[in-house]
C-alpha cells in the first residue's frame, strides 16, 4: 500500500481540520480521497474529493482504505461499527462512545485484529503527561497515594452553546464537560493512575448556562490501594486553573502552566514515617524541575501513528479499546451524582444505559 486512502467523516470543526492537514500533506503515508457531511455546504469545501452526504455511503463505497469520524457522539458508535465490519481502519475522534454499553458494542465489532482500530487522545502526546506517565511506571514516584486535578480552564460561553442543537443535550451530546471537554483528561486519567474501585460526585446541572446537562463536576475516586484523588472541572470558571497534584510514596509532582516540578523525598514517606525518632521532623526532599518542551504533536500524531499502524505496524498511542475507560468514569459521575450515592466500579453498563435512555426520552432539547 503505498498511500492509505482516507476517508473523513463530519468536516465541520476538527474533522475539517483534519482533513486540511492531510491535503496539506502534514501527515506522510495518506490521501485524503472522500468526506461526508449531512451539511452539503460543508462537503464541498472539499471539491477535489469525492462527497457523500452519508458517512455510512462513504464506508461502502470502496473508495477508502480507512475512515476518521469527527461527527456529534452518538454517531461514533454506529458509524464505528459499521467501519470495522467493511473492512476499514477506524480512528475515533472522543469520546468513542456516550456510554459504556455502546463502547462495548463498538469494541466487539472489531472481528478482524489485523483492522487497526484508534482513538483520538491527542493529549497523550504532550512531553509534559509522557514525562509523568514515566515517573510512575518506572516507580520513581513511588506508589500512589493522592490525586488532585482542578481542571476548570475549559470555559465556554452560552453563545457556544447555542450553536448547535445537538450541543449540551441528553438526546443529542449525551453529557456536558464530562463528554465534551473532558474526555482527554479522564483518558489521561486511567492512562496515568488506573481505574478506581469506587466513584462519589457531584455534578451541577446548567449551573452557569442555560443547558440541561452538566456545567461543574466535583468528583471523589477510592482505589484499591487506599489511594484518593479528586477531579474538579467546568466550563463556567473563568479564569480557570489546570494544575494536576499527584502524591506518591518518593514524592510530589505538580503539573501547572506546562511545567512539571518534582519535589523528590529522600526516603520514602511511611519508611520514614515508621524509622525516624523525630517526633516533627519530615523527609528531606531535593526540588527538581523536569524540563519539558511543547505540547507534542498532538492531532496529527495520533493521525500519523494512525497510519503508521496501519502501513508498518508501529504500536497505537491510543488503541481505541482503552476509550471504554474514560466513558465509563463520565457514566459513573454522572450516575453517582443523580443517585446521590457511590457507585462501584466496574459499572454496569446496561443500568447506565437504561438512565441516560430517560434522560435522552426526557430532554426538551432534540438532536440536529
Amino acid at each position: 500500500m503505498n498511500k492509505v486512502r482516507l476517508g473523513i467523516i463530519g468536516v465541520g470543526g476538527m474533522g475539517g481540520n483534519h482533513a486540511r492537514n492531510v491535503i496539506q500533506e502534514k501527515i506522510s503515508g495518506v490521501e485524503l480521497t472522500a468526506v461526508a457531511d449531512i451539511a452539503p455546504d460543508l462537503a464541498k469545501k472539499f471539491p477535489d474529493q469525492k462527497g457523500f452526504a452519508a458517512g455510512e455511503d462513504l464506508i461502502k463505497s470502496g473508495t477508502v482504505d480507512a475512515i476518521l469520524i469527527a461527527t456529534p457522539h452518538y454517531s461514533h458508535t454506529p458509524l464505528g461499527i459499521a467501519g470495522l465490519q467493511n473492512g476499514l481502519h477506524v480512528l475515533v475522534e472522543k469520546p468513542i462512545s456516550v456510554h459504556k454499553a455502546d463502547c462495548e458494542r463498538l469494541i466487539a465489532a472489531r472481528g478482524d485484529k489485523k483492522l487497526v482500530f484508534a482513538a483520538m487522545f491527542n493529549q497523550r502526546t504532550d512531553p509534559a503527561f509522557k514525562k509523568l506517565k514515566h515517573l510512575i511506571t518506572s516507580g520513581e514516584l513511588g506508589e500512589i497515594r493522592r490525586i488532585n486535578w482542578i481542571v476548570t480552564n475549559w470555559f465556554r460561553s452560552q453563545a457556544y452553546y447555542g450553536s448547535g442543537g445537538w450541543r449540551a443535550t441528553w438526546a443529542g451530546e449525551g453529557g456536558g464537560v464530562l463528554l465534551n471537554q473532558c474526555p482527554h483528561n479522564l483518558d489521561l486519567w486511567q492512562w496515568l493512575f488506573g481505574m478506581p474501585k469506587s466513584i462519589r460526585a457531584f455534578c451541577s446541572f446548567g449551573k452557569y448556562h442555560s443547558i440541561e446537562v452538566e456545567d461543574d463536576v466535583t468528583a471523589y475516586l477510592e482505589y484499591a490501594n487506599g489511594a484518593t484523588g479528586v477531579l474538579i472541572t467546568s466550563t463556567g470558571e473563568a479564569p480557570g486553573t489546570n494544575r494536576l497534584e499527584v502524591t506518591g510514596e518518593r514524592g510530589k509532582v505538580v503539573l501547572e502552566n506546562g511545567h512539571l516540578h518534582f519535589t523528590r523525598n529522600e526516603i520514602p514517606m511511611s519508611e520514614f514515617s515508621r524509622t525516624t525518632k523525630e517526633a516533627f521532623s519530615a523527609p528531606p526532599t531535593w526540588d527538581v524541575n523536569i524540563p519539558t518542551q511543547g505540547s507534542g504533536g498532538q492531532h496529527n500524531e495520533i493521525i500519523q501513528n494512525f497510519i503508521d499502524a496501519i502501513q508498518k505496524g508501529t504500536p497505537l498511542i491510543a488503541p481505541a479499546e482503552e476509550g471504554i475507560h474514560s466513558v465509563e468514569l463520565a457514566n459513573t459521575m454522572l450516575l453517582s451524582s443523580d443517585t446521590k450515592e457511590t457507585i462501584e466500579l466496574p459499572l454496569n453498563s446496561a443500568t447506565y444505559e437504561a438512565w441516560l435512555k430517560k434522560k435522552a426520552e426526557s430532554s426538551p432539547k432534540k438532536s440536529k
